[in-house]
């Protein structure tokens, strides 16, 4: 059976089900390429060939290797969010679970790794000179800290609302200070060791849910 069109083109579902699969293999092999190579010596050929496709390829898709890298980035973010929104969702409706979950899921080997932390630190670093770069992490940090203050406007008691916003913004500040530490001395710090630390300030700031006589 002929599965062209009469012009013999493919047909047009396939035609995006197959640029899809080319986008895929381009910003997988961009990713692995910036754990080998390092972020500045990652370019359009690196990655064509970690990705087993020609260069040509990655131009037609990315035009750049700044497109390219910044698709990488969005991903990585959009991967990111999607779990830890499944994590929310998963809690039920709990506020206190729910900011357990987060932080859980903040440290989970699935998007907390050694590898996956080269990648952050390498994009973070070059927010200065990219500001594409820095465009996307506002936006996907702007999303997880609105998260957060929703959960902290719901534990916190009427009178403490106004706070809510600024402890979101530390416990963003302190996960993100976790997984520094995580990458730079895995040695002394370790996953287990930045969930029960978190936990910890946690139970300092909002005692009457986070105490470890309550968790």
């Amino acid at each position: 059976m002929n599965d062209q069109t009469p012009t013999g083109k493919k047909p047009r579902k396939e035609r995006k089900e197959n640029a899809d699969k080319r986008r895929r293999q381009l910003l997988d092999a961009a990713l692995r390429s910036i754990i080998q190579n390092g972020l500045a010596k990652t370019t359009l050929a690196t990655v064509a060939t970690e990705a087993g496709l020609s260069q040509g390829v990655a131009v037609f898709y990315y035009k750049s290797k700044n497109g390219l890298l910044t698709a990488a980035l969005e991903d990585i973010y959009q991967k990111y969010e999607d779990f830890w929104r499944a994590a929310l969702e998963k809690a039920g409706d709990d506020p206190k679970t729910q900011l357990l979950a987060l932080v859980n899921a903040d440290f989970d080997e699935t998007v907390c790794n050694r590898e996956t932390l080269s990648v952050w630190f390498s994009f973070w670093g070059e927010q200065k000179f990219t500001p594409q770069y820095a465009d996307i992490t506002q936006h996907f940090d702007h999303n997880r800290v609105d998260a957060i203050e929703l959960i902290c406007k719901r534990l916190f008691a009427v009178n403490r609302q106004d706070q809510a916003r600024e402890l979101a913004g530390w416990i963003d500040t302190l996960t993100d200070g976790y997984w520094q530490r995580m990458y730079l001395f895995p040695d002394t710090c370790n996953r287990e060791t930045a969930i029960q630390e978190t936990l910890s300030f946690l139970g300092h700031i909002l005692p009457e849910h986070f105490a470890p006589e309550t968790l």
